[in-house]
């Protein structure tokens, strides 16, 4: 990252006013009390339930504002059938901050096949039903009914995935930006931490929300200044999109909300145009015309020096749920109370995920004195601990310290991928920053054992035999989880994944490395089924290439359209934004749509369960494959399907009256519902 980008950046604890710390960010009248508060200055409401610890937003933008001086409550999950709930802890003197949690409600609340869950793995008992659909939209409604005049400010993977117009899943349409929705006054994208700071001073000292018009990963809405000039990327006729350079202030006006729910090239330039603009290096503001008025991105924020990631993580964290759950479990808290984060961000681009678009594709790392703190931290304070480290990682856990070898060449970069279609020759791999890391954790006192959970990019990994010996001596238990995704090239390619080859590659090192280990350890690959460019010819491949490697997996995962991303734009306009994108331009793309494919695709994944034979047959035999039928070991499913086996597959769902029977295609063949 550019050192002058950085200088101009207040460092992020410049403010800080350190008071003592409350034990935990008050919940109730009564803790304010004990307190000594007769108000809060910032009331932070929250989808998930309020568990202390730095894995969870609400916990980190709590104590990093309580460590600015502001006095600041949460109120989590809140009962939003009336605005009293949300009075509970008065009037805020500064704002209300407003967050749907660390998972998208949608996403928390719903399957790919868009049934309700009935659990949350972010409440208390893992009850569902605890939060509204699109609760960021509902909160800041009921927090504007409780106290009309107080400002509101939006953040959270919620509020930054849908910041400008966006496709829907649920409601198969295009919704504008949540920030109209929700009727706040600011939105705050992507990691906040310098925002919120700035907001919360800038607020605290009398500046109105619409002045706060110039920090970065700001969204609000403004007119555009009559010192800017205008980029048209909305010129769908245009092959430009906006991309031009010119001298002074300029703004690139995006397709209007207008024109992309009506016009899906339209939607899939805006797409393209702002995943290009999301280097903080280079990025320039975008605005995008909601009615009658203007939205306003200024360009993402600055990622964090390791001194700042590091204050952040040494905040005084209870590293605990909030005393008033008492004894009931939490699953999400469960699974983390023992790991610890090392890195944010991610430079792989996968189009199906969020990580890019919310965290930046440059990596922000903690020292080894910050992480080896937290583990001390661990050992010594949370209750249950019996020296195993259930996982040291992030989003990806082996990119802690990877950047760009020259600094320029980062903030001028436009790749929406490090390691796609190659890694890129100005990317650091080395591992051997992590590696060290990995030794001193193993060498701290009180610990036994230090687990590798998070995702290893197996592409990196193939780069340093000396990793993949570390990682599967010391830091494998019986399995690790790898995702090639898919095994052909055509629906990789849309996803920004390597080929199968490096997975290969990967799995000859790590199982030569366990041989020579002496243990007797296994990779799980992960596959995605439907994803945009996937044809079932593709899906029928790697039910094959499943086969021959005797792998069957129990669980696999439908893609599911999550906003904002690539992949998603992809399946609601048939366009590829990863090219151009103009009117009769685009490269389009194969959606899967239609549910009775959906689940033909993932039936493919699962091919040895007898529910799934019928369908398969039936596909088989349409696709012009009878022989993959039978059961030689070439074969994927048997001819005759077993006495008592695919009842669930092979029944058909009574008819209503008067209702005719649906069909759906896919690629070569139809099929009756």
């Amino acid at each position: 990252m550019d050192t002058e980008m950085i200088a101009a950046e207040k460092p992020l604890m410049d403010q800080a006013r350190p008071r003592k710390p409350a034990p935990f960010l008050p919940m109730s009248r009564a803790e304010m009390d004990a307190l000594g508060w007769d108000a809060c200055d910032i009331v932070l409401v929250t989808g998930d339930a309020y568990v202390d610890h730095p894995s969870f937003g609400m916990a980190i933008i709590g104590r990093l504002l309580e460590a600015q001086g502001f006095r600041v409550g949460i109120i989590a999950q809140p009962d939003w059938h009336s605005a009293e709930p949300f009075r509970a802890l008065g009037k805020p003197k500064v704002f209300f901050g407003v967050t749907g949690g660390n998972m998208d409600s949608m996403v928390n609340r719903y399957t790919a096949d868009r049934r309700i869950r009935s659990d949350d793995a972010y409440t208390a008992g893992g009850e569902g039903g605890k939060r509204p659909d699109r609760c960021t939209i509902v909160y800041a409604q009921r927090c504007r009914e409780a106290f009309k005049d107080v400002p509101i400010v939006l953040g959270g993977i919620e509020a930054s995935l849908r910041r400008i117009a966006h496709y829907d899943y649920w409601s198969d349409k295009v919704r504008r930006s949540v920030l109209a929705d929700a009727k706040a006054d600011l939105l705050l994208y992507g990691n906040a931490e310098r925002a919120v700071v700035e907001v919360a001073h800038r607020l605290a000292a009398g500046e109105a929300p619409r002045e706060l018009d110039a920090i970065r990963g700001v969204a609000l809405f403004r007119k555009v200044p009559d010192d800017y000039t205008e980029l048209h990327a909305d010129d769908l006729d245009s092959a430009d999109e906006g991309a031009s350079r010119k001298p002074g202030s300029t703004v690139i006006r995006l397709p209007a909300l207008e024109q992309v729910e009506q016009d899906k090239e339209a939607y899939a330039r805006a797409s393209r145009v702002l995943h290009r603009e999301s280097n903080p290096g280079n990025a320039r503001p975008l605005v995008q015309r909601h009615g009658d008025r203007d939205l306003w991105l200024n360009p993402p924020p600055i990622p964090l020096t390791t001194e700042e990631m590091d204050a952040v993580y040494d905040l005084p964290y209870a590293r605990a749920p909030h005393p008033s759950y008492g004894e009931a479990r939490i699953p999400a808290w469960e699974m983390i109370k023992f790991s610890v984060t090392i890195m944010r961000g991610c430079f792989g681009g996968c189009t199906f995920c969020s990580i890019t678009e919310h965290e930046g594709r440059i990596i922000q790392n903690r020292s080894e004195g910050s992480i080896l703190r937290e583990i001390e931290r661990i050992r010594d304070k949370t209750p249950g601990f019996t020296g195993v480290i259930s996982d040291i990682g992030g989003p990806t856990a082996n990119m802690y310290r990877m950047a760009c070898k020259d600094p320029k060449v980062e903030a001028a970069c436009r790749r929406p991928s490090c390691v796609f279609p190659e890694i890129c020759p100005n990317l650091n791999t080395s591992h051997d920053d992590l590696i060290r890391l990995y030794r001193k954790v193993r060498e701290t006192k009180g610990i036994k054992k230090v687990m590798v959970a998070s995702g290893v990019r197996y592409d990196l990994a193939v780069e340093s035999p000396e990793y993949i010996k570390e990682l599967v001596t010391h830091h494998v238990g019986g399995y690790l989880k790898i995702a090639p995704e898919h095994t052909e090239r055509g629906p990789l390619d849309k996803m920004m994944k390597p080929g199968i080859g490096a997975y290969n590659k990967f799995k000859r090192m790590f199982d030569e490395a366990a041989e020579r280990a002496g243990k007797k350890y296994y990779l799980i690959p992960y596959f995605i089924a439907a994803h945009p460019g996937t044809t079932d010819e593709d899906m029928m491949n790697l039910a094959l290439w499943l086969k021959k490697n005797r792998y069957r997996a129990d669980q696999v995962q439908t893609f599911l359209p999550s906003p904002m991303a690539t992949a998603t734009a992809m399946y609601h306009t048939g366009v590829n934004p990863l090219r151009g994108v103009r009117h009769g331009g685009s490269d389009k793309v194969e959606a899967i749509k239609g549910l009775r494919q959906r689940r033909l695709h993932k039936a493919f994944l699962r091919y040895h369960d007898p529910d799934n034979w019928p369908l398969l047959r039936e596909a088989l035999i349409e696709m012009g494959r009878r022989d993959l039928i039978g059961s030689q070991p070439h074969q994927l499913v048997p001819a005759h399907q077993p006495p008592g086996t695919g009842k669930a597959a092979g029944t058909k769902r009574p008819l209503r009256p008067g209702v005719r029977t649906q069909k759906f295609t896919t690629k070569g063949l139809r099929v009756m519902k």
